[in-house]
């Protein structure tokens, strides 16, 4: 195949940079919602439903898959909160999307942050949501979270060409650490993606005072 310097200005001048991925990654999408409560705003949680095969109990923002159908993945968190806390999108207001999150295990996550209008409208769906509760802002803002590491450990299969890597002795026993985020309210443990969305929120509020 032959291909001219022309060609491939012309084929790359106006491509929009994306996000270099594994086809096969999840791409989803989450909603932080602040709502008003006793004359301060507090940011609303789930816990995931106990029924669930895929982390049940454990607490998350309002999202889910981005489907093809959506028109973005800001339609994708809003549609994902209003089925999940039986809202409409009257109920709602978006305020802006927060920085992109790329992970090893769950694929891209497109985090928005944004009002819920009208909480007295909320409905759980039973079958997605245990639960919601809301933590003070003030709070969180307020409160150093715990951090601890996590180590992942890299095996590859047993016929992983090492032989074609220079330096093989690197590879062959490697470990990654990354921290992990704790917060923790009354009975309530946050942590994980969840977490890190939070904090990320909560550091650009912080920078801004």
């Amino acid at each position: 195949m032959s291909v001219t310097l022309d060609q491939i200005k012309q084929l790359l001048a106006k491509r929009q940079a994306g996000v270099l991925k594994d086809a096969r990654a999840l791409k989803s999408a989450v909603f932080v919602p602040i709502i008003e409560k006793d004359n301060e705003l507090h940011i609303l949680f789930e816990v995931r439903s106990k029924q669930l095969t895929h982390q049940p109990g454990e607490i998350c923002f309002p999202g889910g898959k981005v489907d093809v159908t959506d028109p973005s993945e800001e339609e994708t968190a809003k549609r994902e909160l209003c089925e999940e806390l039986g809202l409409t999108e009257g109920d709602i207001t978006s305020i802006a999307p927060l920085d992109v999150l790329v992970t090893p295990f769950r694929g891209t996550i497109f985090p928005f942050v944004g009002q819920i209008l009208s909480p007295n409208n909320i409905i759980p769906s039973e079958d997605e949501v245990e639960e919601t509760f809301t933590v003070p802002l003030s709070f969180l803002l307020e409160t150093t979270p715990k951090t601890y590491n996590m180590n992942i450990h890299f095996e590859p299969d047993e016929n992983f060409p090492f032989d074609l890597i220079p330096n093989r002795e690197a590879y062959t026993k490697r470990t990654h650490t990354f921290p992990e985020i704790f917060y923790f309210y009354e009975n309530y443990v946050i942590w994980g993606l969840t977490a890190r969305i939070l904090h990320h929120l909560l550091e650009l509020i912080k920078s801004k005072h």
